[in-house]
């Protein structure tokens, strides 16, 4: 019944959202730099969570290109297989 209730969800889960997410690259930057100032800890936060960010990207190229890469190996074996139907001396024909 909550959720049935609630017009916006967005706006119902943005703070945890943001809280989790910040939290992590903040409690990680305070843990490889335990003596730096808060601007210091920001800024080190800000670069991990880049770098977090980035290798997601990285992860999902690789998986699409991987995916696109089997589809069309799929497509090249299926034309091979029409292909060798008609060919003069092949079994299939």
């Amino acid at each position: 019944m909550s959720w049935a209730n609630t017009p916006d969800r967005s706006a119902r889960t943005a703070a945890a959202r943001r809280a989790s997410h910040h939290t992590r690259f903040v409690d990680k930057a305070r843990e490889m730099h335990p003596d730096a100032s808060e601007a210091e800890i920001a800024k080190v936060a800000e670069s991990l969570r880049k770098a977090h960010y980035s290798a997601l990207a990285l992860k999902s190229a690789a998986a699409r290109r991987a995916k696109r890469d089997a589809a069309q190996a799929k497509k090249r074996a299926e034309a091979q297989q029409r292909l060798a139907q008609y060919r003069p001396g092949s079994a299939a024909a």
